[in-house]
């Protein structure tokens, strides 16, 4: 019996940990008074619906969803092959180029932008906006690998040689037999892309610039010449838009199986 409780106890007390903060942002951004503070002083929607009214906001958003999302397919054009040749070739030391593969997971992000910031936008001159592409796309292309390889480990090879025995091309029995097996995967790996490219915090600390700044670092800006709790209902909202699609891809894609 005692041991029950005790259990029942450690479980309340990490979901307080894990949710209380959530709770807390998502009150304080329902504050009615003018100030960022909690408790909140009264209860009110205002600044919920301020959030999408705030021009920088909407500019910020877009960028944000436009690298999310181009960078993350371009990392599973990228990746995709990358993890089917590790997969199921014999290439020379392969455990190396998957380390190599993982390093922007393994090194600070404040590393990664540090040197992309050297030697891409200030020599090279390349613009923030691609040098920002570039980033994310290398930063999410570890996942789409890890996770696609991990679905190909999972799918035994004899389908599709059985279709190259019955006179399918390699590229055709990818295609028609592996890639329909994989799209799992696939879309997990384009899902977990998108929400870390979405909340990436400190490359685009570093490249972003003026005018050209994604939502993570536009937020940061506005609190540091507004302390409205307008910040605190756009991370609210921010963070129900991130469990909606983890939830979403774990009902319909079984999303744990892959991360």
């Amino acid at each position: 019996m005692t041991s029950k409780w005790t259990s029942r106890l450690i479980i309340g007390l990490t979901l307080t940990f894990l949710i209380g903060p959530f709770l807390i942002i998502i009150l304080a951004g329902m504050s009615a008074g003018d100030f960022l503070a909690f408790p909140p002083d009264g209860l009110s929607l205002k600044w919920y619906i301020k959030v999408f009214t705030v021009e920088s906001f909407q500019k910020s958003f877009a960028l944000s969803m436009f690298l999310a999302v181009f960078g993350t397919l371009t990392a599973l054009v990228l990746g995709v092959p990358a993890a089917y040749a590790i997969s199921r070739y014999d290439i020379p030391f392969g455990e190396t180029i998957k380390t190599v593969v993982a390093a922007p997971i393994i090194v600070p992000g404040i590393i990664v932008g540090l040197a992309l910031l050297r030697y891409l936008v200030i020599p090279l001159g390349f613009t923030v906006t691609l040098a920002l592409f570039l980033a994310h796309t290398a930063l999410v292309l570890p996942y789409a690998v890890r996770v696609v390889l991990s679905s190909l480990n999972n799918l035994e090879s004899d389908m599709e040689e059985a279709a190259v025995l019955l006179g399918c091309s390699r590229v055709g029995a990818f295609t028609r037999v592996v890639l329909p097996n994989i799209q799992g995967g696939v879309l997990a790996a384009f899902i977990l892309g998108f929400v870390t490219s979405f909340n990436q915090v400190p490359v685009s600390l570093f490249l972003s610039g003026p005018g050209v700044r994604t939502l993570p670092i536009d937020m940061l800006s506005y609190m540091e010449i507004t302390f409205d709790p307008s910040v605190a209902a756009l991370s609210a909202l921010l963070a129900f838009l991130s469990v909606v699609i983890v939830f979403v891809a774990e009902k319909f894609l079984g999303f744990s199986r892959y991360v």
